[in-house]
């Protein structure tokens, strides 16, 4: 029996999708031989992986000033390889809004690069998401769109002048989105569109010509990257065929619109179940920045929000002990999670709540 799982991340794939990959595990496509077993220079891997990267710009709508770069090294490594690419020698902004941000900033530090906190929300433990007007003549802009920890996400994206590069991580392929000012988007694919080990960047062209005026080790340079489509070094084969899999059920479900559909009513029926509550539950993100991917609360105190996930596993659900640094519970309700998924949390949470007020 497969129990739900709320996990952040890595989190739950579609039933369909590991089936599939179950079926053709021993023998992909009836070759004898395992996708994880053959060189990525064959066209067999070739197909896989030049198909996948057709199915993120079908599903983004994405023109030809774009392409698809499949990286190792998590988000995190992107952390660096951002500033290190495309920074000029001017200011690069970041809207600090959690901890992937700090990491970000961080990281830029490191590199002694001149950077300027446009805004923050860490001033109320970054329960908001900050109004935030970049500078049009800064090198790029920085945000994380949706925020694991703290249930916060963008419901647009600022609009500047400057090229806007954003960490997707958890809320990629959830939705479509306006590229009009984006220069690059990326995350790692653990959460809504495969395994681990796999980072998906999409880069403005023109951000290709910044980094390959970059004197960089090979592995870091976005140009080198693009210029051998991905396969400079031997990629992470298996992670970007399960992330091929998930580009196809995410069109057969109808593509990204269909899934925000799914994704909205979720979120709406799991944030009415807190606030609908009578206080035993309480949301963390303000209200209207409220994620559709990740979803923060508490019961009225620790010991209760310990009882919660022990009684919830009890009841085969997985993953809702909220993060170290947040406390409290967390669900996180990614595309491959269903609104009857939703539902049975719901009903667990009505039930617990009647059981322990």
């Amino acid at each position: 029996m497969r129990v739900l799982n709320f996990s952040a991340g890595p989190s739950t794939l579609p039933l369909e999708v590991l089936n599939e990959a179950k079926d053709e595990l021993l023998s992909y496509k009836n070759n004898g031989y395992s996708i994880m077993e053959i060189s990525h220079r064959t066209k067999i891997f070739e197909e896989v992986h030049f198909g996948a990267m057709e199915d993120v710009k079908k599903l983004y709508a994405l023109n030809d000033d774009y392409e698809i770069l499949f990286l190792q090294g998590g988000a995190s490594l992107q952390f660096a390889m951002v500033p290190m690419n495309l920074n000029m020698g001017g200011v690069c902004e970041y809207a600090n809004t959690g901890v992937w941000t700090k990491k970000a900033i961080k990281e830029a530090k490191i590199l002694e690069v001149n950077l300027n906190i446009a805004a923050s929300s860490e001033n109320d433990n970054f329960s908001y998401i900050p109004d935030v007007k970049f500078n049009d003549e800064s090198d790029y802009a920085y945000i994380c769109s949706n925020n694991t920890i703290y249930g916060t996400q963008y419901t647009s994206y600022p609009k500047t002048k400057a090229p806007l590069v954003v960490d997707a991580s958890s809320d990629f392929f959830s939705k479509k989105i306006d590229f009009s000012n984006v220069a690059l988007f990326y995350g790692g694919t653990q959460k809504n569109a495969g395994i681990s080990g796999l980072a998906c960047v999409i880069i403005r062209k023109d951000m290709l010509e910044r980094s390959s005026t970059k004197k960089l080790p090979s592995m870091l340079k976005y140009s080198v990257h693009s210029e051998n489509q991905s396969l400079f070094n031997t990629p992470p084969s298996f992670a970007i065929y399960m992330f091929a899999l998930e580009m196809k059920w995410l069109l057969r479900q109808g593509g990204l619109d269909k899934i925000n559909e799914q994704n909205e009513k979720k979120a709406k029926m799991l944030y009415e179940c807190i606030d609908n509550s009578e206080g035993f539950y309480s949301g963390f993100a303000k209200k209207e920045d409220r994620s559709l991917m990740n979803v923060s609360f508490k019961t009225k105190n620790a010991d209760l929000d310990a009882l919660f996930v022990k009684e919830a596993e009890q009841n085969s659900m997985i993953g809702l002990k909220g993060h170290r640094l947040l406390g409290g519970l967390r669900a996180s309700i990614y595309n491959a999670i269903s609104l009857d998924n939703v539902k049975t949390l719901c009903d667990f949470m009505n039930e617990f709540k009647l059981k322990h007020s």
